[in-house]
């Protein structure tokens, strides 16, 4: 393959990638469609490729599609079993945000849902949402008629409307309200917490890695009590985790988390989501696996100074 051919390539890879991350909710899962898409590239009739960016995108969606739908015929993804791949804002896996859609297609809380959706619907809610491609497009992408392509994304937008409570906080007040729950749940405040807490207030956690299905919480009452013992440090979660980690806030999916971070290791993050300055959910994610992409754009970043410095 000539370097023409493999230029052309790079210069789409970001945008293949983001593309396989909103539909696969895996870094390292997109990472492998791509090299797939690639490899397909490599061995095509490129000269009767007329647009090569719709061809490409083609291929990926297709391989995407493939391995959602072979994974759940495995019965190795039921539908909400495992938490999205967080990403450090920054990385150019996150893809397009510049409108809201965008940004909100690619937060943890709507990678969450769409692992609801069928294949197909989430394949044309990706493609429609964040990338704003016309239903005549995304039907050649898929093999669908323009109609099947709208009644896909209708029933897509339906459910992931049904259970998300749209809002965008203020970064800089977001912030300030992750600092003030992290401070309650160090110190084991738990009517602070509460406080600080939606009246509809959801948490969901891996366990710390160590939980073979996810754990889920609801109430303000159990949630500030989930929070109060996954933030309190004790030796056993110091012997765990390695070390005595610093507590980083940083964004991630766009929305503001909690990294603990032992020497330049991300050994796990809780994410919030913000709404009229308090915490309407939390995720928690701490399975090594998990962690990869971040960890890498985490040494790359040079982050700044932790809020606790010494948990």
């Amino acid at each position: 393959m000539d370097s023409a051919a493999i230029d052309r390539f790079e210069a789409g890879r970001s945008r293949l990638a983001s593309l396989a991350y909103r539909l696969l909710g895996s870094a390292a899962d997109a990472e492998d469609a791509v090299q797939d898409t690639f490899l397909r590239w490599q061995a095509a009739d490129r000269e009767r490729i007329e647009v090569p960016e719709a061809w490409l995108t083609k291929v990926v969606t297709n391989l995407c599609l493939d391995r959602l739908r072979s994974a759940r015929a495995r019965h190795e993804r039921a539908a909400g079993d495992r938490l999205p791949e967080p990403l450090l804002e920054g990385d150019p896996m996150l893809g397009p945000a510049d409108t809201f859609e965008q940004r909100e297609s690619v937060s943890l809380a709507v990678l969450t849902l769409m692992e609801r959706l069928s294949p197909v619907e989430r394949a044309v809610y990706v493609l429609r949402e964040a990338f704003s491609y016309p239903h005549a497009e995304i039907a050649g992408i898929l093999g669908i008629t323009e109609s099947a392509s709208q009644q896909h994304l209708h029933r897509a937008r339906a459910r992931v409307a049904a259970e998300r409570r749209r809002g965008e906080a203020d970064p800089a007040s977001a912030r300030r309200v992750v600092e003030e729950f992290l401070a309650a749940a160090v110190s084991g405040r738990t009517e602070r917490l509460v406080a600080l807490l939606t009246d509809d207030v959801t948490a969901v956690s891996d366990g710390a890695g160590l939980s073979r299905r996810l754990l889920r919480y609801a109430t303000p009452e159990r949630v500030a009590s989930f929070a109060r013992a996954g933030f309190k440090p004790t030796p056993a979660k110091r012997r765990l985790a390695g070390g005595s980690p610093a507590m980083h806030i940083a964004l991630v999916n766009g929305s503001p988390a909690v990294l603990a971070v032992v020497g330049d290791r991300v050994v796990g993050a809780v994410a919030f989501d913000i709404r009229g300055g308090r915490v309407a959910a939390l995720r928690g994610i701490a399975a090594a696996d998990r962690l990869t992409r971040l960890n890498e754009a985490w040494r790359r970043h040079g982050p700044g100074e932790p809020v606790i410095s010494a948990w």
